[in-house]
């Protein structure tokens, strides 16, 4: 059986690299490569994860002793390769379907707003007498109005949503963005960052001002109908504010998910995350190898069920009690964006395919 340091000559040798080159690919010292082939030391596992790309072979292959041919199925754990890759006709196509459907939530945003003041206004209009209609049928009519408006915006917000649907990945998944996506999204972000800004200025006056014609109006006349006209004028400054500031959170937010800043960076991804232990001098751990081949089944397996589930693996040197058992790891359901419910049903994805994983191993 080859262990890890025969391995790394045989891989070595075979790509035709001295010592100082691999180290130099590495970042580390020739004297580090030198011990790990001279078994005197083990690479930390992120070098291990290095290795493995550079030298094209599966980790398994590394750790396992008993896997002696190369097997040639790179197993990164890096996030940038477990996250969905995202093309530039993908990145485009989202926000154009983006900029398109952010005005029509807007507008449905800005008819439910508007929805109570036909009603409102029938109501003080026949109790004054200005309409010849019962209060009753007035509030009927208004009642119609308000629900059809409603009716409107809902199947906007469906529509819409349909729309949108294919691309709920980049608010929940890790991504990686492919050549030029990045900077294509930084140059538009650029550019909208004035109209951005004038969109949040415009919106936030609005509705500052919106108050306005409600307390002018209780100033001027104690006439219940034009008090209610005035409440329908603040309405409608309010929904205009409003229309500002969605189609420019809209637009905004959907270059901070490609770039995945803001509220969309990684660390507020809705995910669980696992945790593998590696061995130090100061806190040996004989059986992390095991542990974490164990470990990568399971977010492997993760990954193909439940895609978007998982953060990538987090590696640390802390033992976490890990080194008392083999077949240790420390699992984190959830995190301060999740539910209870969430965290909860998370747990029960994981504990499904762990119990998979654990039977492949009988």
């Amino acid at each position: 059986m080859m262990i890890l340091a025969d391995k790394i000559i045989r891989l070595r040798k075979k790509n035709g690299w001295s010592q100082e080159e691999l180290a130099e690919r590495l970042k580390v010292s020739r004297q580090s490569v030198s011990k790990w082939e001279g078994a005197q030391s083990v690479p930390d596992l992120d070098k291990i994860l290095q290795l493995s790309k550079i030298f094209g072979v599966s980790i398994d292959y590394l750790l396992k002793e008993e896997f002696e041919e190369e097997e040639y199925i790179t197993e990164d754990t890096s996030e940038e390769t477990l996250a969905r890759r995202v093309s530039l006709e993908e990145a485009n196509a989202f926000l154009t379907i983006k900029k398109a459907t952010a005005g029509k939530i807007a507008f449905a945003v800005f008819l439910c707003i508007l929805s109570p003041i036909c009603l409102i206004l029938l109501g003080a209009a026949s109790e004054s007498g200005v309409l010849s209609v019962s209060e009753n049928m007035a509030g009927g009519i208004g009642l119609v109005v308000m629900l059809l408006m409603v009716a409107v915006a809902a199947a906007v917000f469906v529509l819409c949503g349909a729309q949108t649907k294919p691309y709920e990945y980049l608010e929940k998944e890790l991504i990686d963005t492919e050549y030029g996506v990045s900077g294509m999204v930084r140059e538009r972000q650029r550019q909208y960052r004035s109209t951005y800004t004038r969109y949040n200025v415009l919106g936030a006056c609005l509705c500052i001002l919106s108050a306005i014609p409600l307390f002018g109006g209780a100033f001027l006349s104690e006439n219940g109908l034009f008090l209610v006209g005035m409440l329908s004028v603040m309405l409608l400054l309010i929904g205009l504010g409003v229309i500002f500031f969605i189609v420019g959170g809209v637009n905004w937010a959907s270059m901070e998910k490609l770039l995945q800043e803001g509220d969309y960076t990684r660390t507020k991804k809705k995910t669980s995350s696992i945790t593998g232990v590696v061995s130090t001098d100061a806190l040996p751990h004989p059986d992390w190898q095991e542990n974490l081949r164990l470990t990568l089944r399971l977010q492997q397996a993760l990954h193909t069920n439940y895609e978007g589930l998982v953060r990538p693996l987090s590696l640390t040197s802390s033992r976490y009690n890990q080194h008392l058992s083999k077949g240790a790891m420390l699992i984190e359901m959830g995190s301060e964006a999740n539910t209870i419910e969430e965290a909860v049903y998370s747990a029960q994805l994981v504990g499904k395919t762990l119990a998979q994983v654990l039977k492949t191993l009988e």
